[in-house]
């Protein structure tokens, strides 16, 4: 695994800083897959590798388990649960630890904007081995779940009504905090679309969250802010300027509502750098944003 990894960095390490742009913004929608590789082109034409350059922007994730789906401190399953202001109904994978109690501090995980691919059902894992009962939902469940490839998971996602989307989300959280086995206190994490989602979990129901944490993630719709009451604990990598320009204005309202949070900017770090299946993960700024995650969780969770 750290090999592996040790050559991901390097890959990573060489290229420059406007290749992951161009996948940003690839990977958001603002291009398609054939102008990305034309111009991932432009840099094999000066000399760049294309199996480099696709190796270290592109995901691979047997890089990503950190936690086996076997491991035999936790335990994994799927779970339906209803949202009649959504698809109807959804699907998402729970995992909690083996060791017996009769109730747990529970996390939702939400996922980028290309459905429940290996890596979020890994972070689900790592939260289940910290002693959670974690609920990663796969919003592309109305559509047959994650396709196993995230070219096709972004399309699936895109055509989803984005509202109803966020209904399933609502729904999914309402399930997990009052499953049987919750200690009714509630935390979201979520990356890029799932950073957003805790965010808006937060604006749109204030009693519903006991902590979020948005990674790298765009703030709800401004009239909705003022009703955020869960702290949050922000994650933000200093060289992803899209979601960055948003936050003076969402820091000014935070403080408006009196909200307690706290903004980590982390030094160097591209978009998505706690993924650690794609050459923008940092390993050890990924490591501690999720220390401080964990820290953040034990302290309103628990």
């Amino acid at each position: 695994m750290e090999n592996k990894h040790h050559v991901a960095e390097q890959g990573a390490a060489e290229i420059p800083q406007e290749a992951f742009d161009w996948y940003d913004d690839y990977a958001h929608g603002g291009m398609d897959r054939r102008t990305f590789m034309k111009k991932l082109g432009t840099l094999v034409a000066i000399g760049y590798s294309m199996s480099v350059l696709t190796s270290a922007l592109l995901p691979n994730y047997a890089l990503a388990e950190q936690v086996s789906f076997n491991d035999d401190d936790i335990v994994a399953s799927y779970q339906e649960f209803d949202s009649p202001k959504g698809h109807g109904s959804g699907r998402g994978y729970l995992v909690k630890p083996t060791t017996e109690k009769a109730h747990y501090p529970v996390v939702l995980v939400i996922h980028e904007n290309r459905g429940l691919n290996p890596y979020v059902k890994d972070v689900a894992r790592r939260l289940a081995k910290a002693g959670y009962m974690a609920f990663a939902p796969d919003a592309l469940h109305p559509v047959g779940g994650y396709p196993g490839n995230d070219d096709k998971g972004r399309a699936l996602q895109k055509s989803l009504d984005k509202s109803k989307i966020q209904h399933d989300f609502v729904a999914a959280a309402r399930f997990l905090k009052s499953h049987p086995l919750s200690n009714g206190k509630l935390g979201a994490v979520g990356f890029c679309f799932g950073g957003y989602m805790v965010n808006y979990l937060a604006a749109i129901d204030s009693h519903l969250l006991s902590a979020g944490v948005p990674f790298y993630g765009t703030p709800a719709a401004e009239p909705l802010r003022k009703n955020i009451k869960a702290p949050l604990l922000i994650q933000l990598g200093e060289q992803d300027e899209r979601v960055n320009k948003t936050w003076p204005e969402y820091e000014a309202d935070l403080k408006k509502a009196d909200v307690d949070y706290q903004m980590y900017l982390y030094k160097n770090a591209k978009h998505g750098f706690h993924n650690d299946s794609t050459g923008r993960y940092d390993p050890e700024n990924a490591e501690l944003a999720w220390q401080r995650t964990l820290a953040f969780f034990a302290k309103h969770l628990r």
